[in-house]
């Protein structure tokens, strides 16, 4: 079988309210004011394709919510999204790996967080067999292409395959696909899953 997991509240814990708290306390605005004005829009999608650069994500996205920030200030706030990883998943991993499983993840992410999260979670890509990534791709979930992709790779039919993920579009993007997927909830339903 051909296991597929996001990163993001599947493997990793995150919490967006973080990034937001260190750019309203290194720019003076209201947490209330960048929470209203911040939007995973058009800005936020092409950096996730590898579309724009992370300095010009920075700066459109500083724009969009009136803020000034440096580059590194904006950096310090957006890895500031990343809580801990979740050991009880890497074991899972290791189980199906043994069983003679692919585990792969596919992730909506951004060089930004590439230059975090393989540093400071080395367990993940050491427990997995191929790290499918929307800015390498040019495709970000829940467009129907990237999951046609990993299964081509992969050399998996829809049938053969199981993924999870944090949010309900991503979900049924790839039920319609034929992908059998599974909503992730909280940090149960991946043990939960396979116990």
């Amino acid at each position: 079988m051909l296991y597929i997991f996001d990163m993001g509240n599947v493997i990793i814990d995150i919490d967006f309210k973080r990034v937001l708290g260190v750019w309203s306390h290194l720019s003076g605005t209201p947490l209330a004011t960048l929470t209203e004005r911040f939007s995973m829009g058009e800005v936020f999608q092409k950096h996730e394709r590898g579309e724009i650069s992370d300095e010009q994500f920075a700066a459109d996205l500083c724009h969009e919510m009136g803020i000034a920030l440096s580059f590194e200030q904006f950096s310090a706030g957006w890895q500031a999204i990343f809580v801990g990883l979740r050991p009880e998943v890497i074991t899972v991993f290791k189980k199906l790996r043994e069983e003679g499983h692919r585990v792969v993840v596919l992730s909506n992410t951004n060089r930004l967080h590439l230059d975090f999260w393989p540093h400071h979670y080395p367990e993940i890509e050491a427990n997995t067999d191929a790290m499918y990534l929307s800015q390498n791709l040019g495709m970000r979930k829940p467009e129907p292409e990237i999951f046609q992709h990993v299964l081509e790779k992969e050399g998996f039919s829809a049938g053969e395959a199981v993924f999870f993920d944090d949010v309900v579009e991503n979900i049924e993007a790839a039920r319609a696909a034929g992908i059998e997927a599974v909503w992730v909830e909280d940090n149960q339903t991946v043990p939960k899953y396979f116990s």
